[in-house]
């Protein structure tokens, strides 16, 4: 999870916008994260397919912390 603010470290997971198997471009919004402060959507830093979500909708996930993986061979 990158930081998702300046003082933040950490936010929840509202949704999943892509589902395992999806494509993924880098900067696509892959899902709906929620703050303090704000709810926004979290880019995808890297490009290639989702093919495992580590964190579920409705964890809270601190900065630097895997929540899925992208493999970049996938189909």
């Amino acid at each position: 999870m990158p930081q998702p603010g300046f003082d933040q470290e950490s936010a929840k997971i509202e949704s999943w916008l892509k589902e395992v198997g999806d494509r993924v471009e880098r900067g696509d919004a892959i899902a709906a994260i929620e703050t303090e402060k704000v709810t926004a959507e979290l880019p995808s830093l890297d490009s290639g397919t989702l093919v495992e979500i580590v964190q579920p909708a409705g964890a809270v996930v601190a900065t630097g912390e895997v929540i899925g993986y992208l493999d970049d061979a996938a189909p």
